[in-house]
């Protein structure tokens, strides 16, 4: 079986950004990672103070999925992430800001 070839994050990352914004939706780096192959949490904000935070995750196919943790006040799903960041320290953040909350994340993008 061969294996799929994956993007740099920091080319995933700035694929993200823009399909976000062509989409209307206001998004940006809060963390930048390690370039090739740092992970990434996608923080969606409502801008009504919530918000949630996706993760990526391997199926048990070993195709991409995005996690969420959910809907939450935006003050924990920064907690999380910082908790996250202590953990790895190579950890993109990119945080879309969008009232209708969508995460473009079941585009591809690469």
């Amino acid at each position: 079986m061969d294996a799929v070839p994956r993007l740099k994050a920091e080319i995933w990352v700035k694929a993200l950004i823009r399909r976000a914004e062509t989409g209307g939706a206001a998004a940006m780096v809060v963390r930048r990672g390690d370039a090739t192959s740092g992970t990434v949490l996608v923080k969606v904000s409502t801008l009504d103070g919530a918000a949630e935070v996706f993760s990526p995750a391997r199926d048990g196919d070993g195709a991409l999925i995005w996690l969420s943790k959910g809907r939450q006040p935006e003050a924990d799903t920064d907690a999380y992430i910082e908790k996250q960041r202590s953990f790895d320290p190579d950890i993109w953040v990119v945080e879309i800001e969008d009232r209708e909350g969508r995460h473009f994340l079941q585009e591809k993008v690469g």
